[in-house]
């Protein structure tokens, strides 16, 4: 790995684990065991990092997040769940970066070019859960009004960006697979009493499998 893949890679893991705040370039430079000249050679600063890990970050959430606009699932059985399984993935590429979640509203201040980026971000996260719900409404899985569902992925984008946050503040650190199973059930709550008996089903099944996780301590 090159050094400043090197740096990246180091700066994210202490971020996630210490804090952003926290963490000084001298901390990441004595972390990999190299002078901070060598660090300043390939990042002048702490500022480069961050958006160098934002800019990673948000390439890669942004191009996941468009897969439901662009492609809507096609009508068939299962479709609750393939949206589960998606909606994992979202949370595994946030919780990959979850340092920016965990103080939000810190960095938002202190890294302006963020914000706008950031922003475009929500909204991408709200395009993504409306496309999901319309596409669940058209094939009547779930059984509400059109004029419900505003509301509804309103809530659910709230849910999503602020999850990890939550979860951080509630929890500290614990294991992922419980923060991100919890948060997907969060999210199928939501929906869950538009559902019909057969979709409620699996959504009863994901709350039995988060309970025998919490059970067996994760």
């Amino acid at each position: 790995m090159k050094t400043r893949d090197r740096v990246l890679h180091t700066s994210l893991a202490l971020f996630n684990e210490e804090g952003e705040e926290q963490t000084t370039t001298l901390d990441i430079a004595n972390e990999m065991g190299i002078s901070p000249g060598n660090l300043y050679y390939h990042f002048r600063g702490k500022d480069e990092i961050i958006a160098e890990l934002y800019h990673q970050y948000h390439t890669a959430l942004a191009t996941t997040l468009r897969a439901p606009v662009e492609q809507p699932l096609s009508a068939g059985p299962g479709n609750v769940e393939r949206n589960w399984y998606y909606l994992y993935v979202v949370l595994e590429e946030m919780y990959q970066y979850r340092f920016l979640y965990h103080n939000l509203d810190n960095i938002l201040q202190r890294y302006p070019d963020i914000r706008g980026q950031f922003r475009r971000l929500v909204q991408l996260k709200r395009a993504s859960l409306d496309a999901i719900c319309q596409t669940l409404l058209q094939q009547s899985i779930l059984e509400t009004g059109e004029q419900q569902l505003p509301g509804l992925v309103e809530n659910m984008t709230l849910s999503l960006t602020f999850w990890l946050s939550y979860d951080q503040l509630l929890h500290g650190h614990r294991d992922p697979a419980l923060t991100i199973h919890q948060g997907v059930l969060q999210l199928l709550a939501m929906i869950a009493p538009y559902l019909g008996d057969d979709q409620r089903a699996f959504y009863r099944d994901c709350e039995a499998i988060y309970a025998s996780m919490l059970a067996s301590g994760g």
